[in-house]
């Protein structure tokens, strides 16, 4: 019987050496900045890893091979992260959110999309929520 060879596919999104304090820096609006560097220190927190911006748009922590179980490619990607956008902060979690249903219940004021969170500002959730789901997330 043959296996499935992996195949690690190159994709756009990698990490850069450019500064994420500089990056966060440069956005406008005051209350983005200061939420941006309390993701910072959350999800610091949370993974042990230091920040790296990936692509010049994505703050991410950590890094992990996802190989797809349907057609054995496999990606380079981020543990979580988040990329400050300029309608809201997208937060990248590795847990089927839908499944989440109870956690965001409390949360708050959010959207979810295809693996990702999106809030305005953090003062429009709840941290303590935020950071079960940030963990959650690592623990997939």
């Amino acid at each position: 019987m043959t296996t499935k060879k992996s195949k690690l596919v190159e994709i756009k999104t990698k990490p850069t050496v450019a500064s994420v304090v500089d990056f966060i820096n440069k956005i406008e609006d005051e209350q983005k900045r200061n939420d941006c560097f309390e993701l910072i220190n959350m999800m610091k927190k949370a993974t042990g890893e230091n920040p790296l911006l990936w692509s010049n748009s994505i703050i991410g922590f950590g890094n992990k091979r996802y190989k797809s179980s349907a057609t054995g490619r496999e990606v380079d990607w981020l543990l979580i992260g988040f990329a400050p956008r300029k309608a809201n902060l997208s937060l990248h979690l590795t847990i089927n959110l839908t499944s989440q249903f109870a956690l965001l219940e409390k949360l708050g004021k959010h959207k979810i999309g295809v693996g990702c969170l999106h809030i305005n500002k953090l003062e429009d959730v709840d941290i303590k929520v935020l950071m079960q789901l940030i963990k959650l997330s690592l623990q997939k």
